[in-house]
């Protein structure tokens, strides 16, 4: 059967652009909701931006709104950008930043200020809330500008996540606002930035809901059976070699849910305590028993 490549690009890219909209306008939700007008500066571009406004009143000066700071900072990374992924990603990346930019200025005058001055409240769920919708725009493959730009580049190169990356650069520039608002305020911004990019990983690799067990058994045919027939799941063989005796032995590897564990603990208790169990966390496993393998754009 002939795969219809250019209908799948289609649907691909319609969801995707449906995941940086509805991005982008959570995070302007979280940041104009509980963080700006709190004096959160979460990190990021836009927590510059936030900076940049509340010492320009404080002297005086005019209001300058954050949305226009971040698309105008966010310019000269296009360069970034176009390296990094190419003229279709920079076509991403614009999106999002523009969207990110319309929808912090366009929405702040009509949302709600909420918190009522709890710091604390307001740092969990402005982190919650627009790490939600820096997870939907980076699983879509594009990104709202400034620091996720650089971090979703040295992610490439590096052992930790995206989110990883923007919690380590976006603490810094949450550390710089206690100048400008308070050091309370800036350690509430240190854990709003923290809760953005844990849950924004959260949603690019989605929950961890399935587990990979490795096991090593002189039962291996017994237990393999066992779980085939009680647990319902495949079982792959795979040849190992010990190092220290140089003896061959197969080596089980199973994908199971969470409520699989503890019956193939019982399982593997019941046929050889002696067996050597390693259980893993898999962030998503494809294929016959689990979720359908669907194309997706990454940087």
């Amino acid at each position: 059967m002939a795969i219809d490549f250019e209908a799948i690009s289609k649907r691909n890219l319609a969801r995707d652009g449906a995941l940086v909209i509805v991005g982008t306008l959570l995070f302007a939700v979280g940041l104009n909701c509980f963080m700006e007008p709190n004096g959160l500066a979460p990190g990021g571009i836009s927590g510059i931006a936030i900076i940049i406004r509340a010492a320009v009143i404080a002297q005086g000066g005019p209001d300058i709104p954050v949305g226009i700071q971040t698309l105008v900072m966010n310019a000269l990374l296009m360069v970034l950008a176009w390296r990094a992924g190419g003229p279709r990603y920079v076509a991403k990346s614009l999106a999002g930043i523009v969207l990110c930019s319309v929808f912090i200025d366009l929405t702040a005058p009509f949302l709600p200020v909420l918190g009522d001055g709890d710091l604390l409240l307001c740092a969990l769920w402005g982190g919650v809330v627009s790490g939600t919708g820096l997870g939907l725009v980076f699983r879509a493959g594009s990104n709202t500008g400034g620091t996720d730009i650089i971090c979703q580049i040295i992610a490439r190169h590096s052992m930790f996540p995206v989110g990883t990356w923007v919690i380590i650069t976006d603490f810094m520039i949450a550390a710089a606002s206690a100048p400008v608002f308070s050091v309370e305020n800036a350690l509430y911004a240190c854990i709003a930035t923290y809760f953005m990019g844990k849950v924004c990983d959260m949603v690019i690799d989605g929950p961890s809901r399935e587990r990979v067990a490795w096991i090593i058994s002189s039962e291996h045919e017994a237990i393999a059976q066992a779980v085939l027939e009680d647990l319902d799941r495949g079982c792959t063989e795979v040849t190992a070699k010990g190092k220290y005796t140089g003896e061959e032995r197969p080596m089980l590897f199973c994908i199971l849910s969470r409520s699989d564990i503890a019956p193939l603990k019982d399982i593997v208790a019941e046929v050889d305590s002696d067996a050597i169990v390693v259980i893993t966390d898999a962030h998503e496993a494809f294929g016959e028993g689990f979720r359908k393998l669907e194309g997706g754009a990454s940087l």
